[in-house]
């Protein structure tokens, strides 16, 4: 049986390629929804539709776990999807919790970048007023991201232009850690890094999620069995969009 991974486009890759260091023995089921892609600006009851759609297909290939390796998707349908079906779901948060740890002692500030839709549930609100005792964490939806990552735009100097933009309404030198509440943003992370004052620390929530998986795994007795063997679906059945899955797993894994 395989572990599915599931997001909107290739983004939920950034969670995928955690697991697979983590997890060598296991087998893998990317799926992304193509046919929907990008799910930031759509409604709440758009997106639980089409992650639902989306669960359906993945639970006909013999699944034993279904990971939402997307900050979106998490936020709006993860409890219904647990509810429907019978495999564990596992979902993302942004890792605000940590960033807000690292940040108690310094007395820095805490910048979450996020699409509109992930900043606006409730989820993502009670998270932050969970963890962030002194008010130091701030929101910034960055909608475009997505669309650049989706077309795999990696030029520097134009993203660079795009975050210099973003962030000029922010005095950086407050700010200790950024938070990456997309899993399509961490395909930037190293230009964030390089371009951000040397203080800044730049997180993102694929770690969390994939020990909670190991650890579901574990408590059901169902780790192992596979031999990192990875199939990637798509939503629309796009052989091109097959060709970007794999470019795009081939970027990751060349950094």
């Amino acid at each position: 049986m395989s572990i599915a991974f599931f997001d909107s486009g290739i983004g939920g890759l950034t969670v995928l390629r955690e697991a697979v260091r983590r997890l060598p023995n296991e087998d893998f089921i990317f799926f992304a929804d193509t046919l929907h892609v990008p799910y930031g600006p759509k409604s709440r009851e758009e997106v639980t539709r089409y992650v639902h759609e989306a669960a359906e297909r993945m639970l006909k290939q013999d699944i034993k776990a279904l990971v939402l390796a997307c900050n979106t998707a998490t936020s709006v349908a993860a409890e219904t999807l647990r509810q429907s079906y019978p495999v564990p779901v596992i979902g993302m948060e942004p890792a605000v919790k940590p960033a807000v740890e690292m940040n108690e002692a310094s007395g820095r500030r805490v910048l979450v970048l996020a699409t509109e839709l992930t900043l606006s549930q409730s989820k993502y609100m009670e998270l932050v007023s969970r963890v962030d005792d002194h008010g130091i964490v701030d929101s910034l939806p960055m909608p475009e991201l997505v669309q650049y990552c989706e077309q795999l735009n990696l030029n520097p100097a134009e993203l660079g232009s795009y975050f210099r933009s973003k962030f000029q309404p922010f005095d950086l030198d407050e700010y200790g850690t950024i938070v990456l509440g997309c899993t399509h943003y961490p395909y930037y992370a190293q230009l964030l890094k390089q371009m951000l004052p040397p203080h800044i620390q730049v997180i993102d929530g694929s770690a969390g999620t994939v020990r909670r998986l190991m650890g579901i795994l574990e408590q059901q007795g169902t780790s192992g069995g596979g031999s990192g063997q990875i199939r990637f679906m798509n939503s629309a059945d796009d052989p091109a969009y097959q060709l970007k899955l794999e470019r795009a797993w081939h970027l990751l894994n060349t950094e």
